[in-house]
């Protein structure tokens, strides 16, 4: 195993700078995007694209937790730290699956807003660490899985929740069952650097999330009811020996939160407000931010140099009904720049003001260098579920570019009617809580997306003595096909290199290698081998489950692995189930 030592530090050099990892060897694989980048690449290269196709299954583990499975595992040191749904945390002999150690984690409540995915951990020298869904930061001995410390982000209990009651009656809603609504809670992959923990909270701008029956088929359907639900976002930083909060920062602030009441986005889209309407319920409204929503969805990248934390915000709430909240609703659905030692925010973009569409900004950036006008900048990319990538400077969160579309516009940033309007990207948006891959070589983001349509409606609701407003606007799929793609986008050029139509919408991410491949899942089960090139289809293995999870890549002994976890994502239907695959080429 390569240890690189830095003189006076009993640990790997991979530990010894400021208590975190800060450049691994190509082995492991220490951080959810491999590295604080978060560039999801790993520089192996002994499975490439002329022996990909002899790619077999190596060992499978089953976690014994069908449900959701959205975990990227770590590895390091030869040993895989895995978290499965209801957060249970176990570490695995990478090299054979052999089981070490298990943390049984003891739910102090089960119902949650989001369901029981957890999207992996973090792990420092000595700590293994997990946020939950009853909303605790848990910290583990590394090499005993015995708890150290576990602390409360917030009391899940408080505030109200959004009820399927208040919407019976609306016809296209009939026989709705509910799957989620407002209720603190977190799912993310925390991030550890300096010594610290940084985890955010769900939650908080979920609205009413239902199913519906629509020819047989169960679709999604999603909307916010006007006023009172919802609660504030925010991320925090823990200290990583003991727990302690060191500082926090919430995605909807005190003072401000209307902003100048913007008529189009940034890039010039126009937002279709009624800003004459907004400014006149301003005072009405006054306290809206106390439930403003903002969930923290993603796992942030760190820029070290320069002290910078890059997250990105959900939606505000109520969710996709504006009637109670007017003003552009700071800092949601915004990428966010904040001093990573303090929680100071440096600078914020907001990719849609006053959103009403559920655009949260939930796929993670991701840092690089640029060329724009002749010179290098450094810059972070993010994903977005309005169907592009936006490519800033991170100095200062100036919009160098947006790339073409990923995904088909139509009635984008269009408001909600009686009869239902066609808007895509629809319910689930374009690119969601999927990781992208950088290849920094070529400067290639690979992106697994969305194109789905769905209907958009608004509809007047009974007055009640707690609320004498009443509105509901919600989101419906359509009966139409929808599919993924899996993108190539040229960073220094905004422009698609190529585009693949996947089967079903794609969740889940993507892994790029210095074979020349990326490896992805689908919600069909099928886990494939792709060139980076074109996106050709090299390799692929059919599991029962979907693999809707981000796939990664190591090395034990000389060989290297890929894994991936196969359990499917209910939200979208597809087959749950609870194995971690994990795949080599013949010894």
């Amino acid at each position: 195993m390569l240890r690189w030592v830095v003189p006076g530090c009993w640990m790997p050099f991979v530990w010894c700078l400021s208590g975190a990892v800060a450049a691994a060897p190509v082995d492991d694989w220490p951080r959810y995007g491999n590295n604080l980048d978060n560039h999801r690449f790993s520089a192996l290269d002994q499975i490439d694209r002329d022996n990909v196709d002899e790619l077999q299954l190596a060992w499978r583990f089953e976690t014994g937790r069908k449900a959701t499975f959205q975990s990227s595992p770590i590895v390091v040191d030869g040993v895989m730290y895995l978290t499965t749904p209801y957060n249970d945390i176990i570490a695995l002999d990478a090299a054979s699956g052999d089981p070490l150690w298990r943390y049984r984690h003891d739910l102090k409540r089960r119902k949650t807003c989001c369901g029981p995915a957890n999207r992996g951990p973090a792990v420092d020298q000595r700590h293994v660490y997990s946020v939950t869904i009853d909303a605790r930061l848990v910290a583990l001995d590394r090499a005993t899985g015995q708890r150290v410390w576990d602390v409360p982000l917030e009391v899940p209990e408080v505030g109200d929740g959004e009820q399927l009651s208040a919407v019976f009656g609306i016809s296209e809603l009939d026989g709705a069952v509910q799957t989620g609504q407002s209720g603190y809670s977190a799912n993310m992959a925390p991030q550890v650097f300096d010594g610290k923990v940084f985890a955010g909270i769900t939650g908080t701008g979920y609205g009413l999330h239902m199913e519906v029956d629509e020819g047989g088929e169960r679709r999604l359907s999603v909307g916010g009811i006007s006023g009172g639900h919802g609660l504030r976002g925010f991320i925090a930083a823990f200290d990583a020996a003991n727990g302690r909060e060191l500082w926090r920062w919430y995605s909807v602030p005190e003072e401000g939160w209307e902003g100048v009441l913007r008529e189009t986005t940034a890039a010039g889209d126009a937002l279709n407000r009624n800003i004459r309407r907004e400014r006149a319920d301003l005072g009405r409204f006054a306290g809206s931010w106390r439930y403003g929503g903002g969930s923290i969805w993603t796992t942030p990248a760190i820029d070290a140099g320069r002290g910078l934390l890059f997250l990105g915000t959900g939606n505000p709430s109520p969710q996709m009904d504006d009637t109670t909240r007017p003003g552009d609703n700071l800092y949601t659905v915004s990428l966010v720049a904040l001093d990573v030692h303090t929680g100071e925010l440096r600078w914020h973009f907001q990719q849609v003001p006053h959103d009403r569409w559920g655009y949260d900004v939930a796929s993670p950036p991701v840092l690089f260098d640029v060329v724009d006008k002749g010179r290098r900048v450094p810059a972070v990319a993010q994903a977005s579920k309005t169907g592009w990538v936006y490519v800033h400077d991170r100095r200062n969160g100036r919009l160098i570019r947006r790339s073409a579309p990923l995904v088909e516009h139509h009635n984008l940033f269009q408001p909600p009617t009686e009869d239902g309007i066609r808007i895509v990207p629809g319910a689930i948006g374009a690119v969601s809580w999927s990781p992208t891959a950088l290849d920094p070589a070529t400067q290639t983001l690979f992106v697994a997306g969305i194109h789905q349509a769905s209907d958009y409606f608004r509809r007047e609701l009974e007055p009640t003595a707690g609320r004498p407003w009443g509105s509901f606007s919600f989101f419906k799929a359509t009966d139409e096909p929808d599919w993924g793609t899996l993108s190539a986008v040229a960073l220094d050029s905004g422009e698609l290199r190529w585009q693949r139509r996947m089967q079903r919408p794609m969740v889940g991410g993507v892994l790029a290698t210095a074979g020349g491949l990326i490896f992805t899942g689908e919600g069909t089960g099928r886990f494939g081998a792709y060139d980076t090139d074109g996106g050709d289809l090299l390799w692929f293995f059919d599991s029962p489950y979907g693999v809707n999870a981000p796939p990664i890549s190591y090395r034990v002994g000389g060989r290297q692995f890929v894994a991936v976890a196969a359990g499917g994502n209910r939200l979208f239907g597809y087959p749950t189930g609870d194995e971690l695959l994990v795949f080599a080429l013949p010894e």
